[in-house]
């Protein structure tokens, strides 16, 4: 079967057993708009809170990815279907892909709602060229963290004590896109007097830093799961 049918199959059961069991709904999204609610708590200063607000989005999303990431291993791991999957000849490089894409799609939701959120609870303002700064951002920080979460999460699948692994080994390498997004979103947001000009360079970064993963996540993901 071609690759990225394949993905295409593996994404869209993904996502059709996410919205049939609205986890994401249900409690990653809660969780995420609660971490947003504590942050306000414990800044308690409108102005530290908008200043801070790109970072916390983003925080937000990274503490929200390690569970996407666990629950969608746990289906697969479960009732041996990620190992059904290997056993029939499914080829990895799809397989990787298509629980990349359904992450990535999951996680562009709770980030949309994330800003949602800043802009409500923490007064930031996004406009005009900003807006597409923004959107820019997002797409290929989702798309790194997709991938990171997907090769990571993979990795931890079999292992034992897999709860506490997976955020050992998923927060140190996700730091490049907490940096970059969150400098590009200050951007965006312009906070702090950033100018548009000046959250490009990260959104660059991003962009290579999703492609080296992409690259390496495809080649790897079959020879890790293996082990």
């Amino acid at each position: 079967m071609n690759t990225w049918r394949l993905a295409r199959l593996v994404a869209t059961k993904d996502l059709r057993v996410e919205l049939r069991s609205r986890v994401v709904i249900n409690q990653v999204v809660p969780f995420a708009a609660l971490v947003m609610v504590l942050f306000a708590f414990a800044l308690d200063n409108d102005a530290a809170l908008t200043r801070t607000a790109p970072g916390l989005v983003w925080l937000g999303t990274i503490f929200s990815l390690l569970v996407l990431v666990q629950r969608a291993f746990a289906i697969e791991t479960a009732d041996g279907a990620l190992d059904a999957l290997r056993v029939a000849g499914v080829s990895t490089p799809g397989l990787f892909l298509g629980k990349s894409i359904a992450l990535a799609v999951e996680l562009l939701v709770l980030e949309v709602l994330l800003v949602v959120l800043a802009i409500v609870l923490y007064g930031v303002e996004v406009e005009g060229v900003g807006v597409v700064l923004l959107v820019t951002t997002l797409i290929p920080a989702t798309t790194g963290l997709a991938f990171v979460g997907t090769l990571y999460g993979g990795l931890a699948a079999g292992a034992r004590g897999r709860e506490t692994l997976l955020p050992l080994l998923l927060f140190p390498v996700v730091a490049p896109v907490l940096i970059g997004a969150t400098r590009a979103t200050e951007a965006a947001f312009g906070i702090g007097g950033a100018a548009i000009e000046e959250g490009w360079p990260w959104v660059g970064m991003l962009v290579l830093f999703a492609a080296l993963f992409g690259a390496g996540g495809t080649l790897a993901f079959g020879p890790l799961i293996e082990e």
